[in-house]
């Protein structure tokens, strides 16, 4: 028992660390400051979804948390664009689901997907977070899901000349869970299906 806490603790201060970079780089600064008791930020993805409204997340929870999320149009928020480290593309959605009504918010860290490319069997990093429920999943590196299929389209982003936006579509699916950070509670992403914008960097 002593020797698997041992191996234990450093994965779950991974999780941690993994944790607090993903949520400052969502949360404005006021969310920031919070009270650490207060929970995880309750903060909205202010990014905008496709306006034709075409946008979609589609996802199959087992485990510690059984959902299966499909979420379009008004009830999805969406935000994308390069990962912090430039690796990929990143792209979050959020919305209410389940029976309560929880709010989650699902991150996708796509490694080695480029602007404008199609892509196939790209390793993906997870986060999912139920907002203000002091709950937080995430997968330990690029290699326990998979975007097997993605597509890309160039759309308008008017008045961002030094970006340029895409209609990124995407289906994956996880072979392994994403632990919580406590580590005794996981999740497993079965299969996952999204279509968001994202907006990225060309100079």
């Amino acid at each position: 028992m002593r020797a698997n806490h041992c191996r234990t603790g450093p994965r779950l201060r991974r999780l941690a660390a993994l944790a607090g970079t993903l949520l400052a780089s969502y949360a404005p600064v006021q969310a920031q400051q919070a009270p650490a008791h207060m929970g995880l930020p309750t903060v909205a993805l202010y990014g905008p979804c496709l306006p034709s409204g075409k946008a979609y997340l589609r996802a199959r929870i087992r485990g510690a948390v059984r959902l299966d999320v499909d979420l379009r149009g008004r009830a999805l928020s969406c935000e994308g664009g390069p990962r912090l480290d430039g690796s990929g593309i990143r792209m979050g959605f959020e919305g209410r689901v389940g029976p309560g009504k929880r709010r989650m918010r699902m991150v996708f860290g796509i490694d080695g997907a480029k602007a404008g490319r199609p892509g196939r069997e790209l390793p993906t990093n997870l986060t999912v977070i139920f907002e203000g429920e002091k709950l937080l999943f995430a997968t330990q590196g690029d290699g326990n899901c998979t975007v097997d299929r993605l597509t890309q389209k160039r759309i308008a982003a008017p008045g961002r000349p030094a970006r340029e936006a895409y209609l990124i579509v995407a289906h994956g699916f996880c072979i392994a869970p994403a632990n919580d950070i406590t580590g005794r509670r996981r999740i497993l992403v079965a299969t996952f299906d999204f279509a968001g914008r994202a907006d990225l960097n060309t100079g």
